[in-house]
């Protein structure tokens, strides 16, 4: 491994701390950018994508403030130093955890080189209408962990359930061997429905999946147990052989969940664990949540990221973060933000639809070719 702090050329304050929401608990999360010696541009026998163990961030203890230090002596370091290459990939994806590396003020900055500095200088070619569906997409995970919590912790089941929960006999109905091989014809055909959207970047592929939820609720096939249904009938299985398997689905993923519950009781954050005993769900990814939409709309028809909420809405955010909003509010405000930030018009759009990605890929050059010394 090269020499990570000589060659990193941005270094920021990231997370909590950045958005001006952190408490005295918080961790110190830090997000750069570096560039790598020239034989990881032209050789095959190293490669560096992104340094994120925290050990390898001993290096940029130099670089925190004083109160920063103590912490970190405390919880350590953690977050990610990202090759430039990766780091312009993110960005040009509208990355939310990337673009607050950019926006974030320079009262968050700890290390910038002049290239650093042209790098946060060329900022707003990186805001496009791609935030609109990467904030969407990065709050709905919030959202679905929220979600996912809250009913664990309210109505999770201490024991693990019966095939007799889904009017299965103790002994399979069918043998195993059968069971299997219907199974594989219907995940086969379930495959060729399945769209190839790897050569889109990641916000391309947020808005594709978006419509394509869209067009499966219309057509009622939204849930996996309807979608799998069809593609079960469309195999040739008999309806009395659907039925069977769809109830033995059902168990498994019964199962697994309650596999998955039984440890996240185990090895569940005790902070986290205490603001939903106390609230009923995760308050600060309810904070989150509600952050995420809220620059994704701004981003969108104002074509400024405010990464820093101190001036905008902080108070709120903290509040909400304190156990202010209920879950029930929560869900209620996230699915009409939610509802409101899909469905912006091109014309509402202070940002172009796109990234200029020539532009972007020039600068992206000319900071290696400065970097390396060509």
């Amino acid at each position: 491994m090269f020499d990570l702090r000589a060659h990193t050329h941005l270094l920021t304050i990231a997370g909590s701390r950045a958005h001006g929401l952190h408490t005295d608990a918080s961790d110190i999360d830090l997000k750069g950018m570096a560039i790598p010696p020239a034989r990881y541009f032209h050789g095959v026998a190293h490669r560096f994508e992104q340094a994120d163990d925290a050990s390898q961030f001993d290096v940029f203890v130099e670089d925190l403030n004083a109160d920063e230090l103590a912490i970190a002596g405390r919880t350590g370091l953690e977050g990610s130093v990202y090759d430039l290459r990766k780091f312009v990939t993110l960005a040009t994806s509208a990355n939310p955890n990337v673009l607050e590396s950019l926006f974030c003020r320079d009262e968050e900055l700890r290390l910038a080189t002049p290239l650093g500095e042209q790098l946060r200088d060329q900022r707003e070619l990186f805001l496009s209408a791609k935030c609109v569906h990467t904030f969407a997409g990065y709050a709905n995970q919030q959202l679905s962990r929220i979600r996912l919590h809250y009913r664990w912790h309210h109505h999770g089941k201490e024991s693990a359930p019966t095939r007799s929960d889904f009017g299965l006999p103790e002994v399979a109905l069918i043998p195993k061997s059968h069971y299997e091989a219907a199974a594989a014809a219907v995940q086969k055909q379930l495959d060729r429905w399945e769209l190839d959207l790897s050569e889109l970047d990641a916000a391309e592929r947020v808005k594709v999946h978006d419509r394509i939820a869209i067009t499966l609720t219309e057509l009622r096939l939204a849930s996996d147990d309807a979608l799998w249904d069809a593609g079960a009938r469309w195999v040739g299985l008999d309806d009395h052989l659907v039925e069977v398997m769809k109830r033995e689905r059902r168990y498994q993923s019964a199962r697994d969940e309650w596999r998955k519950y039984q440890g996240w009781k185990r090895n569940r954050n005790p902070d986290r664990a205490a603001l939903e005993a106390e609230f009923g769900y995760d308050t600060k990814h309810g904070a989150h949540l509600v952050r995420l939409l809220r620059m994704g709309v701004e981003i969108a028809q104002t074509g400024q990221c405010i990464v820093w909420r101190g001036d905008i809405d902080g108070d709120e955010l903290r509040a909400i973060r304190a156990g202010a909003w209920s879950y029930d509010a929560l869900i209620e405000w996230s699915d009409a933000a939610m509802k409101q930030l899909r469905g912006l018009k091109t014309a509402d759009f202070a940002v172009p639809e796109r990234p200029d990605r020539a532009a972007i890929d020039a600068l992206c050059v000319s900071l290696v070719e400065q970097a390396l010394g060509c």
